[in-house]
């Protein structure tokens, strides 16, 4: 999975992402941690919209992500927080390196998915365990496999002021991958259009591999909730939230 093309016009194509509601949520999960909250990871930070509005509202942020294209976007969306700045990693999940430790961990935007061997997953999940405080905060959330099904051959177009994206989904059972082939078309400077192309894949975590990947990282008091929701998921519901917490010795 690249980001090359797609970095550029992420944040056009997300623009319906309300990222001051997803860091209220994310607020309202720190309020009922175990230990109170300062140093934060935003594991897979993208562009650094959700780092941005954490560090504003008084986080010291770390930013974690395997795209340079996407880490640049967020340095530079970043540059002016008044205080301390955000950090920002190129580091993959399952090779995260820390020079210390952490209140909390969030990771969103069904990033999880984006990461198709479980093996990695799994690694990832001892690295986050790694690096928290005793009493830290891991949370993340992830597209079930009923909405990855649901999207087999459906096509979206997502569209901006000088780019859009034709993307086309396949869900193939074996792998249990759903595929996304991605036509970008970005405007030049002097105005004519190009295309460029991209496939991004996301993996059908299932809840009971997810439950054993958290503890065998060593993750207890383990709990789901609904779509940015302080309740348990409901039926038909096609991003799940996962809260875990690393034991006090």
């Amino acid at each position: 999975m690249a980001y090359e093309y797609l970095a550029a016009c992420y944040d056009q194509f997300t623009a319906d992402v309300d990222s001051p509601r997803w860091a209220d949520y994310v607020e309202k999960h720190f309020a009922r941690a175990s230990i109170p909250i300062r140093t934060v990871l935003d594991l897979a930070c993208g562009t650094g919209s959700l780092t941005l509005e954490l560090a504003r509202r008084g986080y010291e942020m770390i930013g974690a992500d395997c795209s340079e294209e996407m880490l640049a976007l967020a340095s530079e969306k970043c540059r002016d927080v008044e205080g301390e700045k955000p950090i920002f990693l190129h580091q993959s999940m399952e090779q995260l390196d820390l020079y210390g430790t952490i209140d909390a961990c969030v990771c969103c935007l069904d990033s999880v998915n984006y990461v198709t061997r479980p093996r990695d997953l799994a690694r990832a999940f001892q690295r986050v365990h790694l690096f928290l405080m005793p009493g830290g905060l891991f949370l993340f959330d992830v597209n079930t496999p009923e909405k990855l099904m649901g999207l087999d051959g459906q096509i979206f177009l997502d569209e901006g002021e000088d780019a859009y994206c034709v993307w086309r989904a396949e869900y193939a059972p074996r792998r249990r991958v759903c595929t996304y082939g991605m036509d970008i078309f970005l405007r030049e400077a002097d105005g004519r259009w190009s295309r460029r192309q991209e496939e991004h894949e996301e993996f059908d975590y299932r809840d009971e591999e997810l439950l054993d990947m958290l503890r065998r990282a060593g993750f207890r008091q383990i709990r789901r909730y609904g779509e940015l929701k302080l309740r348990a998921p409901r039926p038909g519901e096609g991003r799940v939230f996962y809260a875990a917490r690393k034991e006090f010795k």
